[in-house]
């Protein structure tokens, strides 16, 4: 399945959330909905996503730079470090005591 899916499944423990997420080969964005932060942290730095979007599925904006893992895609679009590869970088030396 391609496209914005929202699949309700029961879970037992974070650790099963964890594992089934990131079963998947792709890896574009995924979302949680908690209030609690140490949980937030947690669920974040463990999911194989390039967004993990928090009580929001509507976060994101141009000025962040967004990709994704995995089958989804490898570099960022969108913000500084978007911008950054289609950008040509130039050295200039100048001695003006010669």
């Amino acid at each position: 399945i391609f496209g914005p899916v929202a699949p309700i499944l029961t879970f037992s423990t974070e650790e099963e959330v964890i594992e089934r997420a990131n079963h998947s080969q792709y890896g574009l964005a995924s979302y949680l909905f908690t209030r609690n932060l140490v949980r937030i942290l947690r669920l974040s730095d463990s999911l194989d996503y390039g967004l993990v979007g928090v009580n929001d599925v509507g976060g994101y904006t141009h000025e962040v730079p967004f990709g994704g893992f995995k089958e989804s895609g490898i570099g960022r679009e969108g913000g500084r470090r978007g911008i950054e590869e289609y950008m040509e970088e130039k050295t200039i030396v100048i001695n003006l005591n010669g």
